[in-house]
C-alpha cells in the first residue's frame, strides 16, 4: 500500500526566473522516506504556471 503527500509550490515573480525551492522540499520529503513522482498544475495564468502541486509517494 502506498502513501501520498502533496506540497503546493507557488512561482511568484517574472516570466524566467530560476526557480530552486522546489528542491529543498524534494530533498526534506526524501529524508522522510518519500518518492518524488510527478506534479500537478493546479493554477494557470495566461498558459504560465502559478502553483503546482508536488507529489510523493512511500511505501507503509
Amino acid at each position: 500500500m502506498k502513501e501520498y503527500a502533496f506540497e503546493t509550490v507557488v512561482y511568484k515573480g517574472i516570466i524566467g526566473l530560476k526557480l530552486t525551492g522546489h528542491r529543498e522540499i524534494i530533498n526534506r520529503y526524501a529524508e522522510m522516506g518519500y518518492r518524488y513522482v510527478g506534479y500537478i498544475p493546479t493554477e494557470l495564468n495566461g498558459g504560465a504556471l502559478v502553483t503546482v502541486d508536488l507529489i510523493f509517494e512511500k511505501d507503509v
